[in-house]
C-alpha cells in the first residue's frame, strides 16, 4: 500500500494565494502607517512652530476680594508684541475677571507679575490664551 499525498510539495509551485495576499497587506499597512506618522508630526509640528506667543501661569496669589496677582512666563520673539488673556473665577466657577495684557518687550522671554482686578474673590485664574497684538482673538 502507499500512502496518498494531499498537498503540493512546498515551495515547488511558487507562492500561495494566501501568501501573496499577506504580503500585499503588510505593504498597504506600512504605507498607511507611515503616512499617519507623517501626518500627525505635520499637526504636531504646525502647532509648535504656529504659535508665536505662548504663556504659563507660574503661580498666583489672591491679595483682596478684587484682585489678584499673577506670575506669567510668557515667550515670543523679540520684534512681536504679545498679547495674553488671563480670566479668574470664583468658588462658584462664575467668571469675576478677565483682561488682556500687552507684553512688549524686545525680549524672548519675559517674566512678569500682573494684577487682574475682580468683581468678587477669585479662587482660580486661567490663562485663556495669547497671541501677537493686532491679530484676532
Amino acid at each position: 500500500m502507499s500512502a496518498v499525498r494531499e498537498e503540493l510539495p512546498e515551495g515547488r509551485y511558487g507562492r500561495s494565494a494566501d501568501e501573496r495576499a499577506d504580503r500585499k497587506l503588510k505593504i498597504i499597512g506600512s504605507v498607511l502607517g507611515v503616512g499617519l506618522l507623517g501626518v500627525v508630526g505635520w499637526i504636531g509640528w504646525d502647532y509648535v512652530a504656529g504659535q508665536s506667543v505662548s504663556a504659563e501661569v507660574i503661580k498666583f496669589k489672591v491679595v483682596s476680594d478684587t484682585a489678584v496677582e499673577v506670575h506669567l512666563e510668557v515667550r515670543k520673539e523679540a520684534s512681536v508684541t504679545g498679547v495674553c488673556t488671563l480670566s479668574s473665577q470664583d468658588e462658584e466657577h462664575g467668571e469675576v475677571g478677565r483682561a488682556d495684557f500687552t507684553f512688549a518687550q524686545e525680549d524672548r522671554r519675559v517674566d512678569e507679575m500682573v494684577t487682574l482686578r475682580t468683581t468678587g474673590r477669585a479662587t482660580m485664574i486661567e490663562l485663556i490664551g495669547c497671541r501677537p497684538a493686532g491679530s484676532a482673538g
